[in-house]
């Protein structure tokens, strides 16, 4: 049968999310057999980038409610043995709710372009047709469309001949947009032959106000391969976990990273750049003298704050605002320490508060002025990187191929195989499922949170500078009690993830109602809806929004295993992302879940030298059923330690 997978693997992988995805590496890393499915046609789940016509085909899958599973269900239950029990997986995604789109562009499809699986155009307004639901449950869902059977399996990892590079932080500008396709393929570049000459700004920029572009909707689609936009929106602390993990696994080779390049506050109806570094804060000519002093003093004191409890002892009950009032700072200084530099809540506590604080503090300046990296491409790249990191290491891949269930021994009370939509029956000893694919049973007794996203296409950054190709943070605070920052990520043209004359922007947050009525207010504050008829009228003050995309995802990143029913001990519960700014959540959880899976075993360790990897002779590991690829056995991890520290990498 062609579409037979090996019937045996040490590990199945069921999603290939972040956490999965890190997992899969991981696993296959220490020789183990591993066969990482997802049921969708891309990589990523809820953490994948698309397409702008692949988010238009993703957002149609949102809106359908058919339930295509069914005729297929009489057929795994009869595979089901006398000593054998099942559990059921889900048969739809239903993590996403409230999708909505609104086009404020011109829609006439002149140019004869051609829109793939788009979603029928209306001139005002494109939106959903699922109603409004309670956020406490998700129950809103989406079926992928008829699954067809795929071996996939992201390309095998070439050796690069220019060094040992840890992590690429380039600073290129603008370059041809990739032909990837999230539906086919593995799509992981390190890119090459960057264009340096484009969106430079020119003399003229800074002496006259330039006129803006006209953008149509046809002009968006036409470019739709140069966007690359996320549904979870996320960056990379240059200390944080994952960076760490990236250099230490050495799969930062298959991707390339960009710094941010601003921090922004939102005050008193304006925005204004944050001071974050030592001579930030002295160019400054928003602070006054004794304000630096003042804020320098206190940055410093929070570098190291656990060497002065008496500072803070006082107030480990109270809240950081209410701390940061005592330390006699303005309430200027006080914004941007609580917003823009902890990026903390209101009601974070004084300890959080300051440790925030420390960790933004101490991750600048590794790979730039700002504390915080981007994957060109989009966050989608970095699942992609560790499932090519695990099919090097023997892991196999099989996309559009839906897990039925699965087989519970009676007797152990083990998860002993699972069955996929072929009927398949392929037999494993531990086995990594997502949360999204647990049946509504198994879900009954969790509570999920919800997080609330916004996608705007706009025309410009909400900051104007003598560059177009910024790259920035903003953290707005709440307009009222009780609700959570808004936080907002622009991204330019030079990150991958537009075109050229647009800015990409994402907004999230905890949900309190739906993602519109969380983030309109907000949107309408930075932006102003492009119209047409006005465009040589109104003052160029706001940048213009083009296109909008609303919807709310769930957040399982707080649900811990007891909550779910029903799983055997060695099924294991990854979650899907988190509503936080890092990715600290997603590799703490992997690495837990390998610990727990494999005690002893090293987390991804460092990859071997290709002198001691061993293609023949008695010290050749096992190969997988079906799998030709000979494992590469680690001589000696001494190669790693003589990696140059890539702070030295960093190109200006």
């Amino acid at each position: 049968m062609a579409d037979s997978l090996p019937t045996e693997f040490d590990v199945v992988i069921i999603g290939t999310g972040l956490p999965e995805s890190i997992l899969a590496a991981a696993c296959s890393r220490s020789g183990q057999r591993v066969l990482h499915t997802d049921s969708r046609s891309y990589y990523g789940g809820n953490w994948a980038s698309f397409t702008f016509s692949g988010l238009l085909s993703w957002l149609k899958e949102c809106q359908q409610n058919s339930d295509t599973g069914d005729k297929s269900s009489a057929a795994w239950e009869g595979l089901i043995h006398e000593t054998e029990a099942a559990v059921a997986l889900r048969r739809k995604d239903e993590t996403i709710q409230h999708t909505e789109v609104f086009c404020y562009v011109n829609q006439g499809m002149d140019d004869n372009v051609e829109e793939v699986d788009a979603l029928q155009k209306n001139p005002s307004l494109v939106t959903s047709s699922t109603p409004t639901k309670p956020l406490d449950s998700a129950c809103l869902s989406e079926e992928t469309h008829s699954y067809v059977t795929a071996h996939e399996m992201p390309a095998k990892d070439t050796p690069k001949n220019d060094g040992e590079i840890l992590l690429e932080v380039t600073d290129v500008e603008e370059t041809p947009a990739k032909e990837k396709s999230c539906r086919d393929q593995t799509c992981i570049h390190t890119g090459s032959n960057r264009d340096q000459s484009e969106n430079k700004p020119t003399e003229e920029d800074n002496t006259a106000q330039p006129k803006r572009k006209r953008i149509t909707y046809s002009q968006i689609v036409k470019e739709g391969r140069r966007f690359n936009i996320d549904l979870v929106s996320k960056l990379l602390y240059s200390r944080g976990a994952l960076i760490e993990l990236l250099i230490k696994s050495n799969v930062s080779r298959y991707a390339e990273f960009k710094n941010v390049t601003q921090i922004l506050a939102f005050r008193e109806g304006k925005v204004e750049q944050v001071p974050c570094s030592r001579a930030d804060v002295f160019n400054s000519k928003d602070l006054t003298v004794v304000e630096k002093r003042m804020l320098m003093k206190f940055l410093t004191f929070c570098l190291d704050y656990e060497q002065h409890p008496d500072e803070y002892q006082d107030f480990i009950q109270c809240s950081f605002a209410d701390y940061l009032k005592t330390k006699k700072l303005t309430p200027n200084l006080q914004h941007f320490v609580l917003h823009s530099i902890a990026m903390a809540q209101s009601s974070c506590t004084t300890v959080d508060g300051l440790e925030a604080t420390k960790n933004f503090l101490r991750c600048l300046g590794r790979f730039g002025n700002t504390p915080f990296l981007f994957p060109l491409y989009g966050q989608g790249e970095i699942p992609q990187c560790f499932c090519r990191m695990c099919a090097v290491f023997g892991g196999i891949y099989c996309l559009r191929r839906k897990v039925q269930c699965l087989v519970v021994d009676k007797e152990s009370g083990r998860c002993k195989a699972c069955i996929d939509h072929f009927g398949q029956r392929i037999k494993a000893e531990h086995f990594i499922v997502e949360d999204s694919f647990l049946s509504e049973e198994a879900c009954s007794g969790v509570q999920y949170k919800q997080i609330s996203r916004a996608v705007l296409i706009t025309d410009q950054s909400v900051l104007k500078t003598g560059s177009d190709q910024e790259i920035s943070i903003l953290m707005v605070p709440p307009a009222e009690p009780h609700t959570g920052a808004v936080r907002v990520t622009e991204l330019c043209s030079s990150t991958m993830t537009c075109m050229k004359d647009t800015c990409l922007v994402h907004l999230t947050c905890s949900s309190s109602k739906t993602a519109r009525e969380d983030l309109e207010p907000v949107v309408k504050t930075l932006f102003t809806p492009y119209a047409e008829t006005e465009i040589d009228k109104e003052e160029l003050t706001k940048p213009r929004l083009l296109w909008a995309l609303y919807f709310n995802m769930r957040d399982s990143s707080g649900v811990s295993r007891s909550s779910y029913r029903g799983l055997p001990a060695n099924v294991y519960v990854c979650s899907g992302p988190d509503c936080g700014l890092g990715n600290e959540h997603a590799v703490k959880q992997a690495e837990t879940l390998f610990q727990e899976i494999f005690p002893g075993e090293e987390f991804c360790p460092p990859p071997p030298n290709p002198e001691d990897i061993i293609l023949g002779g008695d010290d050749k590991q096992p190969e997988a059923p079906g799998n030709n690829i000979v494992m590469a056995k680690l001589g000696s991890s001494e190669g790693s330690k003589n990696l140059e520290s890539p702070g030295e990498h960093l190109q200006n």
